[in-house]
């Protein structure tokens, strides 16, 4: 192959992992998560939701039961947000899902995050926008995710039991949908 042929192939490869890098997530290193809540809201994971006397029952499946809180607008560290779900495997509390919208929005709950459980690491020319931003804190108990997509402007953060949250795959089955 001639070194222009060579060189037009070593271009087009790299404007096309350029272009594909503009799709995948921009995500840092977990942050070690500062303060560890063991649950959420002051509910510890393992506890039955039943028992929680501002939870109502939206869906129950063999092994999972999705809640949400009775009264009130949904937020999350005070920032209205679309939905809050609390999800129980084998009726231990094991999983929160928030979903959310908005730029605005993104920002807030994403400074509420690092102001309640550790600052991301800001390393020298990662870019912190994108189409699509992935953010872990990670603690012994406890690990909080959040997706953005700037594209659709929608966010999702879960905390989850990293002991309690990996059995909501081991009741998947092979014909799952």
């Amino acid at each position: 192959m001639s070194l222009m042929n060579q060189l037009t192939v070593s271009s087009g490869t790299i404007l096309l992992l350029g272009a594909l890098s503009l799709f995948t997530p921009q995500s840092a290193a977990p942050v070690p998560l500062h303060d560890d809540p063991k649950g959420y809201q002051g509910i510890p994971w393992g506890a039955s939701l039943v028992d929680v006397p501002d939870m109502v029952l939206t869906r129950t499946a063999a092994h999972v039961k999705d809640y949400e809180m009775k009264n009130g607008r949904p937020s999350l560290g005070g920032v209205p947000v679309e939905t809050v779900r609390f999800y129980s495997v084998d009726d231990q509390f094991a999983r929160v899902t928030v979903r959310y919208r908005g730029e605005q929005t993104h920002r807030q709950i994403l400074h509420y995050l690092e102001r309640q459980f550790g600052p991301l690491e800001r390393i020298p020319g990662q870019m912190m926008r994108g189409l699509n931003q992935q953010y872990t804190w990670r603690g012994s108990d406890t690990e909080i995710n959040l997706t953005y997509e700037a594209g659709g402007e929608r966010g999702f953060v879960s905390f989850d039991s990293r002991n309690l949250a990996p059995r909501f795959n081991d009741n998947l089955t092979d014909s799952a949908e």
